[in-house]
């Protein structure tokens, strides 16, 4: 048995850095994921194709583990950075983007993201599990873009 979570994610930001650091660092899977936490493993699967491994949640028998791959596309002239999830590459399927805009306080990130996580669990859990991971994602992406602000700030 097992159940399928969906979560959606935006956040809206100014930071004071240039456009070019920002999209240089953003555009950099390896950086970029340097400041996104509890990750165990991010694996270079060639191609700009990377496998996240978080950090196992739980403890024995029941630790649930999300893996899944992406696909990045940069494009500096429009100012985008976009990833679509590999199929078949762990229990989630994740997409999003970066939008970055050069404005007069440095520049404006627009984050979106979307992932659908399937986990090793009676599907009777779900309403009692759902807003935990959903919670538990929101928080990850609350660190992720609060140490990219000071990154950035600095």
């Amino acid at each position: 048995m097992a159940i399928n979570i969906t979560i959606e994610i935006n956040r809206d930001f100014v930071v004071p850095a240039s456009f070019d650091k920002v999209f240089d660092l953003l555009s950099d899977v390896p950086a970029s994921g340097s400041h996104f936490p509890k990750v165990d493993q991010l694996v270079d699967l060639g191609n700009n194709t990377y496998r996240w491994e978080m950090e196992k949640i739980g403890v024995d028998k029941h630790a649930l583990q999300s893996v899944y791959a992406c696909h990045y596309e940069s494009d500096k002239e429009t100012g985008s950075i976009v990833w679509k999830p590999v199929k078949g590459e762990g229990n989630g399927l994740v997409s999003g983007n970066w939008k970055i805009v050069p404005v007069e306080e440095g520049t404006h990130l627009t984050f979106t993201t979307e992932a659908k996580m399937t986990l090793p669990l009676p599907s009777l859990l779900k309403l009692a599990i759902s807003p935990v991971v959903k919670h538990e994602f929101n928080s990850l992406i609350d660190t992720y873009t609060n140490n990219l602000k000071a990154e950035f700030s600095s």
